[in-house]
């Protein structure tokens, strides 16, 4: 293909809890294709200096990514001539409405604003007054209908976006996010074996991913020769049969070691969308049992690839623990069906590729509607 077919993509990414190792991933995976050209601008969500003290900015995350990223899409065009934009998510967009009626915009998003909402309360965020939420409400309305094409990482935020914004579902493509599988495959095959049984947790905020309640379960079966592994920031008191990993960057040696010598994953989280973890896990051929919270369902499959439990349930989590721990066949079974539904539906070099073409099929579109006399 000659460089005048080339397609310039600004990719406005922001970089907030899972976004971050998202955005890696599509770094990575986007330079296989040569028909692209990546231009990057990533959204900090940190604030310092004297952006920490300003009154609404230093607080309101829209506002801080919308400003944000017009700056960095002000730098941007100065330098490329853009054919398309792809914002991950919509916070960034949000406020950029002339942006995205500038070029052929696509918008990402892991959960409706709505859908946020309702998982608030695990991640510190509280809905404000209804003029707020109406306003609030109606920004977002006008950024998914400005959009050319809007993608979701589930098909739950799918259904969010037609029920709560009126959005056709045509206009809308699933994809989710995923991990690069090969990358995480266990170097060789899982067998049975007659050491402890070790369950793993990945979670940097311990409570809001029921890690403290996976502790309770874990006392409550530890004397069927179990060990808890747990990756998190936060402090965790010594505890027998209890492994604490503190540090650990996404996508490191260690961390992936640490699937590979694991037996079971477990994710009892109480507010997540659709923790990329669970990837990773279904990746290294574990079985998980988590929570039917969100999109979650999508990926862990109960009674195919794991166990699903309802969030805050000590009784249901402590049994499904017991039930993988005793049943080293299930558990097999249940990791190579894992290994086989994120492999077709959750790999991200693949979903990469389907991000491009949809991307791709807005600009050659737009293309066409340029050509065609008024």
């Amino acid at each position: 293909m000659n460089g005048s077919a080339l397609y310039n993509i600004g990719f406005v990414l922001e970089q907030a809890l899972g976004h971050v190792t998202h955005a890696k991933n599509l770094q990575a995976n986007i330079r296989h294709d040569p028909d692209v050209r990546p231009h990057w601008a990533l959204i900090p969500f940190e604030t310092h200096g004297l952006a920490a003290r300003l009154p609404v900015y230093k607080s309101n995350w829209t506002v801080r990514a919308g400003l944000r990223a017009r700056r960095s899409l002000g730098r941007l065009v100065k330098h490329a001539a853009i054919d398309a934009l792809f914002f991950h998510t919509q916070v960034p967009a949000v406020l950029n409405p002339d942006w995205l009626r500038r070029f052929p915009s696509i918008v990402s998003l892991d959960a409706t604003p709505l859908q946020y909402d309702q998982l608030g309360p695990y991640y510190q965020h509280e809905s404000g007054p209804q003029w707020l939420e109406k306003l609030k409400w109606r920004l977002n309305r006008r950024c998914f209908c400005l959009a050319r094409h809007l993608v979701t990482w589930s098909w739950w935020a799918k259904e969010g976006l037609i029920e709560g914004y009126g959005v056709p579902a045509d206009k809308i493509t699933v994809i989710p996010p995923g991990v690069n599988v090969h990358e995480w495959q266990r170097p060789t095959p899982r067998t049975r074996h007659n050491g402890p049984v070790k369950i793993l947790f990945v979670g940097a905020n311990l409570e809001r991913k029921g890690g403290l309640l996976l502790l309770e379960a874990f006392r409550a079966i530890r004397s069927l020769g179990v060990e808890l592994h747990l990756v998190t920031k936060d402090h965790v008191p010594a505890e027998a049969g209890v492994f604490v990993y503190h540090g650990m960057q996404p996508n490191s040696a260690p961390l992936k070691a640490l699937y590979h010598q694991a037996d079971i994953f477990a994710l009892p989280t109480y507010g997540d969308c659709l923790p990329m973890v669970l990837s990773e896990a279904a990746a290294a051929g574990l079985p998980a049992v988590s929570t039917r919270v969100a999109a979650i369902p999508e990926i862990v499959r109960d009674g195919e690839t794991g166990l699903l439990t309802p969030a805050g349930d000590l009784a249901a989590l402590t049994e499904a623990l017991r039930r993988l721990v005793t049943r080293p066949d299930e558990r097999l079974r249940f990791g190579e069906r894992a290994l086989a539904h994120v492999t077709q539906h959750y790999d991200a070099r693949r979903n990469a590729g389907r991000l491009l073409e949809v991307i791709k099929g807005e600009v050659d579109l737009a293309r066409m509607q340029e050509r065609i006399p008024a």
